[in-house]
């Protein structure tokens, strides 16, 4: 299976851990994630106002090079976008629906990149990597596994913007249990919390790292009282703020227990064998190998 795959910025730099386990992943289990050809920035943060077409330019731009990559047969019939980052996931996911539901607004867009090659069509679908995970099938994935994750008690934090807003949520926004199925595949315990879906205080981290600081220890704290021994994530704001910054709430609350912060694909990388110089561990900044050397897993 070849797919479209972006990467937005992030996974480029700060977060090339969740970049590498990833491919690493896929590649295992018989999954080629082919990076686009010029993609650009998505935008990041998607407009909440209606007069603001130009900012869909960017997303717009990425969806016409899925189109390419077809053209030119580096895929076969493959029109979804695959990402990993659940910020890029949002942005893209609004973009595209707002293009697939107003049509003057596409033909305006499309009016505007003249100089492209050809016009978008609407016919790309975004879809997280989680999303194709189900679709390969868990139990399918189960088959895979080589080094179960036995014993590990772990917490799945969605934040925000996987599943918010509902119409393009990756699962019920409400009750959604599709990291839970992922881990519970993995052969790890799965832990039942409050939190998964509370905000960790996004960008508030530039300028106003008090409130950071405040909703990250309620998220972990919520995490050790429901017996958690490890959290994962798909956003690397929420890895940064939920991993960085515990050291500095630790070093203002000396009861504070910190926990390792996990990439999901780096915990599935564990359990299917995949060599740990591939998971990029060495980036995460709460040890992440005591508690794999505790339960035998490195």
């Amino acid at each position: 299976m070849k797919l479209p795959y972006f990467p937005g910025c992030t996974l480029k730099t700060t977060a090339k851990n969740f970049e590498s386990s990833a491919l690493a992943t896929a590649k295992k289990i018989g999954m080629e994630l082919i990076e686009l050809d010029r993609w650009n920035c998505c935008g990041v943060v998607s407009s909440l106002t209606s007069d603001d077409l130009m900012k869909h330019l960017a997303p717009v731009r990425n969806f016409l090079r899925v189109q390419e990559m077809n053209k030119q047969e580096k895929i076969k019939d493959e029109n979804r976008l695959v990402t990993l980052c659940a910020m890029c996931y949002n942005t893209l996911s609004l973009s595209n629906k707002r293009m697939q539901e107003n049509p003057d607004d596409l033909d305006k867009i499309n009016d505007f990149m003249h100089k492209e090659e050809e016009d978008y069509h609407g016919n790309v679908d975004v879809v997280h990597f989680l999303s194709i995970l189900k679709e390969y099938g868990f139990k399918k994935l189960a088959s895979k596994v080589i080094n179960p994750l036995k014993d590990m008690k772990v917490a799945s934090y969605y934040g925000c913007t996987l599943l918010r807003p509902k119409e393009i949520s990756i699962d019920d926004t409400e009750d959604p249990k599709l990291m839970e199925d992922l881990v519970e595949t993995l052969g790890a315990k799965v832990i039942d919390w409050d939190a998964k879906s509370r905000c960790c205080g996004s960008y508030h981290t530039v300028n106003n790292v008090d409130i950071v600081h405040r909703l990250v220890q309620g998220i972990i704290d919520d995490a050790r009282k429901h017996g958690a021994e490890a959290i994962i994530t798909s956003c690397p704001l929420c890895a940064f703020n939920l991993d960085t910054r515990q050291s500095e709430i630790k070093e203002k609350n000396d009861d504070f227990q910190t926990i390792p912060i996990y990439y999901f694909t780096q915990l599935m990388g564990i359990a299917l064998g995949i060599e740990e110089n591939e998971l990029g561990l060495e980036f995460n900044k709460i040890d992440p190998n005591a508690l794999l050397k505790d339960l035998k897993l490195i």
